[in-house]
């Protein structure tokens, strides 16, 4: 849901949401992610942590069974009035529409981007490290598709989180407008 498309709510009305932040090995999803959960008071659900426990390759069948463990996750925070931050890949786009489909709550969609060669550099300084081929394949993966509100993240976090909670108070915030 973007701005466009935000729903009407009272003054007095608290209002849940989430955000996705997507994007390739080494953008800086989980940083990102983690930086935005703390500045918004939300939880973290990490689609891709949930997948690896039953990795079968990436297929789109392994990611819409890792939304359906994500979106229980997700319903517990956002039914207790905390937002959620879903911290993945999202390989597929039908992987997208699923979540949205199981938690019809006002959201945004955040796609990182990055080259290549930055994502490759951040992978090779991890304590465990994937390697360039594997963020080459996942890039490609990735890459395939534009979905949501793209944001370069070569900038600094904090940046790029300023960036996510302003576009949060302006499109899902309530007692903002």
């Amino acid at each position: 849901m973007g701005c466009s498309d935000r729903p009407a709510y009272g003054s007095d009305e608290v209002m849940v949401y989430y955000v996705i932040i997507r994007g390739p090995l080494g953008v800086g999803k989980t940083t990102i992610s983690k930086a935005l959960a703390r500045s918004i008071g939300a939880v973290v659900v990490s689609i891709d942590k949930i997948a690896d426990m039953e990795w079968d390759g990436g297929s789109v069948r392994l990611y819409v069974t890792a939304n359906e463990v994500a979106a229980k996750r997700a319903r517990r925070a956002l039914a207790g009035g905390i937002p959620v931050v879903f911290d993945g890949c999202f390989y597929w786009m039908t992987q997208i529409k699923d979540l949205e489909r199981r938690l019809p709550f006002p959201h945004e969609v955040i796609t990182l981007r990055a080259p290549l060669s930055v994502c490759i550099g951040r992978d090779s300084g991890r304590k465990v490290v994937f390697g360039a081929e594997a963020a080459e394949q996942v890039y490609r993966k990735v890459t395939r598709f534009e979905y949501g509100v793209e944001l370069d993240a070569t900038r600094p976090v904090g940046t790029v989180v300023r960036e996510i909670t302003s576009r949060i108070s302006q499109c899902l915030d309530p007692t903002s407008r």
